[in-house]
């Protein structure tokens, strides 16, 4: 399905396959060229994103779960949006701005 995509996002591409779990994904690197690959899991691997589009206040968001004691491991975006699922789950929709689509993988839950 990712070969299809190419054209979407030529720059890489990444795979995530647990249980009944899967997801791939296209690059077009824009935002943390070196660390924004994807999907991308969280520290422990119990939460997995597949994210496009841009949240335009992902820094002031960054800042934000910073201040909660949120570390970060890139400068990228998407996992802006993975930590914020993390600290407000659904809620999170509520705090961002942009044009995006994104998946994610709760082993949590």
């Amino acid at each position: 399905m990712t070969t299809l995509q190419r054209h979407r996002g030529p720059d890489a591409d990444g795979f995530f396959v647990r249980e009944n779990i899967g997801f791939g994904h296209r690059r077009l690197s824009i935002i943390d060229l070196e660390g924004g690959r994807q999907p991308w899991s969280n520290e422990d691997g119990t939460c997995v994103i597949t994210y496009n589009g841009e949240v335009y206040n992902y820094l002031e968001l960054r800042a934000r779960l910073e201040a909660k004691g949120r570390r970060f491991r890139s400068h990228s975006d998407t996992e802006v949006v993975l930590q914020a699922y993390e600290e407000w789950g659904r809620d999170c929709l509520l705090h961002f701005e942009g044009m995006f689509a994104f998946a994610v993988a709760d082993f949590r839950k």
